[in-house]
């Protein structure tokens, strides 16, 4: 019978918590479990720093091999007590556990001036759009942006596009179309209106005009 060492040993059951225990299994994926996932990742990143299988950390922890696997995998929530015996098993902070969630957490830090900019041409002529910021993961898409109407802006009022939007204005006016209203919009006005409606600057006042605009829609 071929002895295994305890380096294949432990590449294969690595690869059994990465399966998660089943084979060939068509059974529909769980929902996202962010946290879930990112204790997982910590817990076999820290038992791989010391070199542990996935039996030794089980053992020491007093977990079964494949609970311990499903935890690794993201697979359940486990119970606050298996995570403090998982914590010392691997003389660190419970705390610890969590860092990897803690640091992919969305944060988008944008200094003045410094967004990403997009001067749109065609029909659009004049119109400036610098993004102030971003996020990955969630359930909706938050896109905040700041919007210069130069001197020489073209009118267009066929943007539509899912979600909703928020106008702030900052300086400047314009008369704003909505479906079929149309909004005069001078500094310290607000606009929140459903984007998949025809809408845009229907009339400009010849002069530069900056206001925020915040678009959020679901995320596919």
């Amino acid at each position: 019978m071929e002895k295994v060492g305890r380096g294949k040993l432990k590449s294969v059951e690595d690869a059994a918590a990465r399966d998660g225990g089943a084979t060939g299994s068509s059974a529909p994926e769980p929902p996202e479990r962010d946290l879930e996932r990112a204790l997982g990742t910590q817990i076999r990143t820290f038992r791989r720093q010391q070199d542990l299988s996935i039996s030794d950390l089980a053992g020491a922890a007093g977990l079964s091999i494949g609970m311990l696997s499903k935890i690794e995998n993201g697979g359940i929530s486990p119970s606050l007590s298996s995570l403090q015996a998982i914590s010392r098993a691997l003389q660190v902070p419970l705390s610890s556990l969590f860092a990897s969630f803690e640091e992919r957490q969305d944060c988008s830090y944008v200094k003045a001036g410094n967004g990403v900019t997009i001067d749109r041409r065609g029909t659009k002529i004049g119109h400036i759009y610098q993004l102030l910021g971003h996020v990955l993961r969630g359930d909706v898409v938050v896109e905040p942006y700041l919007i210069t109407l130069r001197e020489d802006a073209a009118a267009h009022t066929g943007f539509r596009h899912s979600g909703i939007e928020f106008l702030y204005m900052l300086e400047g006016e314009v008369h704003y179309r909505h479906g079929s209203e149309t909004y005069h919009l001078q500094a310290g006005d607000s606009l929140l209106f459903d984007s998949s409606a025809l809408h845009g600057p229907e009339h400009l006042s010849g002069a530069e005009t900056r206001y925020l605009s915040i678009i959020i829609y679901p995320r596919l």
